[in-house]
């Protein structure tokens, strides 16, 4: 139940392949364990980065990741911006229509998500690895409701939700080369993935309008679970490794293929993502990784989504982002539990370069679990 408060109450607390590549090379799977028989805890990409590694014929690993995003303030550009210039300032592009004020009253402070993740990976051959990534999305977003069509005057506070079962994932990981050299082992494969419109786009929740008035609309576009399209999600991803070391790059891009059923479709997105990673025992691995994340605005236009806020522009969606951060992982290596992983990791903003005003993404924190079989 979301709830509306006035200015003195207190604020509460509060994401298969399209074809194979048939001239790629054969290629070994992944080393998964080390000289003297264990996991290896650096065989792994940091927990972060999914689609990292190939696995041997017959071979399947379970995975569960849960990540937690916050988000407070907004930026236009690269300059963070005050609600309360986002409310007399910003035109609203709904200004006309019954009940539009001429400029943004209503503006998000804040924003957290929590992603549950769920894959699987198998090894089909030597050179392709299948994988599937099913996910759960919780979404709270917190916001100001400024009195009338203008001025400064709060009139109070409100929150939204939704969840529900987000867009489904599946990929070919199709082997390049593998090659040893001196000091260590560089491989590559392909990345080639499918995104299925599994998440909604229709949620909905009670607001609070300028007038005091607590609808139910549809909510804007951050809040939705899914894109409501098919995507393809082609890249390539390079490691190397040795005794001590392990390193990577990964590129991915998000194709959206056409307009979903209510008009529009998100911003094509390229993602590229770097990492080292030393391993002083077989047991742990820690990690550094940095990603840099552009992403093209909404096209289109949900005519459901109308109202005073900047989430409900497809103008104010995307931009660039840049963030880095540290990492872990660990390896059971004997007792029951042995083979095992558990892993960590947390990004924080170094570049954010937005469509806005935007909510800004302040920090990311992934824990993963992975078994391999």
């Amino acid at each position: 139940m979301n709830r509306i408060r006035h200015p003195r109450a207190s604020r509460a607390a509060s994401p298969l392949c399209a074809a194979l590549l048939s001239c790629a090379l054969a290629a070994p799977a992944l080393a998964d364990h080390n000289e003297g028989g264990g996991v290896d805890a650096k065989s792994h990409a940091p927990i972060g980065v999914m689609g990292d590694h190939l696995h041997a014929p017959g071979e399947v690993m379970f995975s569960f990741r849960y990540m937690r995003m916050g988000m407070e303030g907004s930026r236009i550009g690269t300059d963070p911006v005050a609600p309360e210039t986002i409310a007399t300032t910003v035109p609203n592009r709904f200004f006309g229509a019954p009940g539009q004020p001429p400029t943004l009253r209503v503006v998000p402070t804040d924003m957290t998500m929590d992603m549950y993740m769920l894959g699987a990976m198998v090894g089909l051959t030597e050179r392709v690895t299948l994988m599937v990534m099913g996910q759960v999305i919780e979404k709270e977003m917190n916001h100001l409701t400024f009195a009338g069509p203008a001025g400064p005057d709060l009139l109070g506070e409100f929150q939204t939700k939704s969840s529900g079962f987000g867009d489904t994932k599946i990929a070919a990981l199709v082997g390049l080369f593998d090659q040893t050299k001196t000091g260590g082992v560089w491989r590559a494969h392909l990345n080639l993935g499918l995104s299925l419109p599994t998440g909604s786009i229709g949620e909905r929740d009670q607001i609070l309008t300028p007038t005091g008035a607590t609808p139910s609309p549809r909510l804007p576009y951050p809040m939705q679970i899914g894109s409501g399209t098919v995507d393809l999600e082609p890249g390539i991803t390079i490691v190397g490794e040795t005794d001590r070391f392990a390193w990577g790059a990964q590129y991915r891009a998000t194709v959206r293929l056409d307009d979903n059923e209510a008009g529009y479709t998100h911003g094509d997105a390229h993602i590229g993502t770097a990492w080292a990673q030393w391993g002083p025992t077989p047991a742990w691995a820690f990690s550094v990784r940095a990603e840099a994340r552009a992403q093209d605005a909404i096209d289109g236009i949900d005519p459901m989504i109308v109202a005073p806020v900047q989430t409900a522009n497809p103008d104010f969606q995307g931009g660039t982002t840049v963030m880095a951060g540290p990492g872990a992982n660990y390896a059971v290596q004997s007792g029951p539990l042995r083979g095992h992983r558990l892993a960590v990791e947390a990004l924080f903003p170094l570049v954010r370069d937005l469509n806005g005003p935007q909510l800004e993404t302040d920090w990311t924190l992934t824990l993963g679990w992975q078994k391999t079989f």
